[in-house]
C-alpha cells in the first residue's frame, strides 16, 4: 500500500525576497501557503495542513489581529479555501476526517473551522506553549487562537514518537501516524514549537513534507540562510538551524526522495 500525495495552496502571504534567504534582493514576492492532499487507502482523503482560510481574513480585520496582516500580507480569494478546492476534487468537507498540522501558525491552520468532523493530529508540544495566549502575547507568535474550533483539544490526537531507528538518522524519534507506515511524523522544531515534518510512502517512493522548515525547496537541500531579521520570530532559533541540520542530512542520505516546503513550488511536480 502507498499514498498519493496532491499538493494544493490556500492564499499566499507576501515577504521580502531578502528576508527568506540572505543574499536575496530587497523586493516583495507572494510565497504560497502551501497544504497538502493526501490520499490515503484505508483513510480517505488526508490533509497536511490547510493553509490560509476565510477566517484567518476575518480576524486581520480586527484588533489584534490587525497586527499580522501589516507584518504578513495576505492574498486570499473566495475559491481558495482548501474546503472549496476539495469540493472541486470530489471531496466535501465531512468526507476529511484526518488533519496532520505541523504547527499552529495561522497560515498553517487557517482553514481548520472548514472540517468540523476531523481529528487533528499533531505534536502536544506544538500546543502546550500556545495554549493560553491570547491578544497581542498570541499574534507575536503568528497564532491566531480564534482560528481553532471551540472543541479544538477535544479533537487531537497527540502524535505517538517513538525511537526512530538507523533508518531515519539523524531523526532521532518518529510518529506513524495511523500505524501503517505510510505517514510518519519527524520532529522539525525551531521555526515553531513542536512543529513536525511528514514522510510519505507514495508508489515512486518517499515523499517529505517538510513544513516551514525551509523557505524554499533549494534552501531545504542546501544551507541557504535566511536573514538574521526572519530568525527574531523563529520560536527557538538555534532549534531551528538544528532542525534544518537534520533535513539536509536526510535528504542527503536518501538522495531520491521528493522534498515539499510549504511556502515554494513542490519539488518534481508537473
Amino acid at each position: 500500500m502507498t499514498v498519493r500525495v496532491v499538493p494544493l495552496r490556500a492564499g499566499s502571504c507576501l515577504n521580502l525576497a531578502a528576508i527568506t534567504e540572505r543574499g536575496a534582493p530587497w523586493r516583495v514576492q507572494a510565497y504560497p501557503a502551501g497544504f497538502t492532499l493526501i490520499l490515503h487507502p484505508t483513510r480517505g482523503p488526508v490533509l497536511f495542513d490547510t493553509g490560509y482560510g476565510a477566517d484567518v481574513v476575518t480576524a486581520m480585520r480586527r484588533w489584534p489581529g490587525l497586527i499580522y496582516g501589516l507584518i504578513t500580507p495576505v492574498q486570499f480569494g473566495p475559491h481558495d479555501s482548501a474546503r472549496e478546492q476539495l469540493r472541486v476534487l470530489g471531496f466535501p468537507p465531512e468526507e476529511v476526517r484526518h488533519v496532520i498540522v505541523s504547527h499552529l501558525h495561522a497560515d498553517h491552520v487557517g482553514g481548520l473551522r472548514d472540517f468540523p468532523h476531523a481529528t487533528f493530529h499533531l505534536d502536544r508540544r506544538a500546543w502546550e506553549p500556545l495554549r493560553k495566549l491570547r491578544g497581542v502575547r498570541a499574534v507575536r507568535r503568528a497564532y491566531l487562537p480564534e482560528l481553532l474550533p471551540d472543541d479544538f483539544e477535544d479533537r487531537c490526537a497527540w502524535l505517538d514518537f517513538k525511537p526512530g531507528g538507523d533508518a531515519l538518522h539523524p531523526f532521532a524519534e518518529v510518529a506513524d501516524v495511523f500505524g501503517d507506515g505510510l505517514l510518519r511524523a519527524v520532529p522539525l522544531p525551531g521555526h515553531a514549537p513542536g512543529m513536525v515534518g511528514l514522510l510519505a510512502q507514495e508508489d515512486a517512493g518517499l515523499t517529505v513534507l517538510a513544513a516551514d522548515a525551509a523557505w524554499s525547496v533549494r534552501a531545504g537541500r542546501e544551507e541557504r540562510p535566511v536573514h538574521p531579521l526572519a530568525r527574531v520570530a523563529f520560536h527557538d532559533p538555534a532549534q531551528e538551524a538544528t532542525s534544518g541540520a537534520a533535513l539536509r542530512a536526510f535528504l542527503h542520505a536518501n538522495p531520491a526522495a521528493r522534498l515539499h516546503v510549504s511556502h515554494d513550488a513542490p519539488e518534481g511536480w508537473t
